[in-house]
């Protein structure tokens, strides 16, 4: 029996542009959740987003970092800005895990910090909250060509599902599959779907990951495409390996008829 096809999404970055929304929810995540002394108690929550925010956000992996970088921001003493942040990322990881360490946090209590920021929000001004995130119209029209067109919809993200389905909703997409950070890591998620799909496409923004599918030979065979127009750092567009194809937005028709 012939495997129906199916192509798989990343979220944030790839279908819609949330930097204000992460901003905004992980200031309201220190400001109301955190248990920080090196943060001022009156932090103004409707700043504009921050501009070394935005320049480490391809770094970002889970939502939990972004909590952890919004603090370093916005701290009383030695915050990161745009004179050290160098520094920082030139040993990103371990500088998370020594924040985490210093002020004896967990990366799941950090999560659930973002999490009660962003339901506060829904309960409070849904519609206010939800036009923080702008999607890529280009995106959503090819989501809805490619169904139309007969292909499954699979949408894997490190956000929480019951947040991405809010957002889904308010743009119209119906994906056949959605996994959030509940679900596991993508390689995992992939490997599961190919027993019983066609995968004629993985659209990412996150280069790491994109290697991670390709050079897992359980997932190799899987086309992966780095989204051009999403979170990506400097050097994500040089010398990409053969595995791996930069995709513009203005390519994603066109590249629909390629997939195979």
């Amino acid at each position: 029996m012939k495997k129906k096809e199916l192509i798989l999404f990343d979220f944030d970055g790839v279908i819609v542009d949330g930097m204000n929304e992460y901003w905004h929810s992980s200031l309201l995540a220190c400001k109301y959740y955190l248990n920080s002394k090196d943060i001022c108690s009156d932090i103004n929550t409707n700043l504009k987003t921050s501009d070394v925010f935005i320049s480490l956000r391809p770094w970002i992996k889970y939502g939990w970092e972004m909590v952890i970088i919004t603090h370093e921001i916005i701290k009383k003493n030695n915050p990161l800005t745009d004179k050290n942040k160098k520094s920082f990322l030139a040993d990103y990881q371990n500088n998370c895990a020594e924040i985490i360490k210093k002020n004896s946090w967990d990366s799941n209590n950090l999560q659930k910090c973002l999490d009660r920021a962003r339901e506060l929000q829904i309960s409070n001004n849904f519609d206010k909250w939800i036009s923080l995130y702008n999607p890529f119209i280009e995106v959503v029209k090819f989501i809805k060509y490619a169904e139309k067109n007969g292909c499954q919809i699979g949408i894997i993200t490190t956000k929480g599902k019951l947040f991405t389905q809010k957002i889904l909703e308010k743009i119209d997409i119906n994906p056949d599959f959605l996994y959030g950070y509940e679900s596991g890591s993508k390689p995992e998620i992939i490997t599961n779907l190919i027993n019983d799909f066609k995968i004629i496409g993985f659209l990412e923004d996150r280069l790491k990951t994109l290697l991670n599918v390709a050079n897992n030979s359980q997932t190799s065979a899987v086309p992966c495409y780095l989204a051009d127009w999403g979170y990506l750092k400097e050097d994500d567009r040089k010398n990409l390996p053969k595995t791996i194809k930069l995709l513009k937005l203005n390519d994603l028709k066109n590249k629909l008829a390629n997939f195979d």
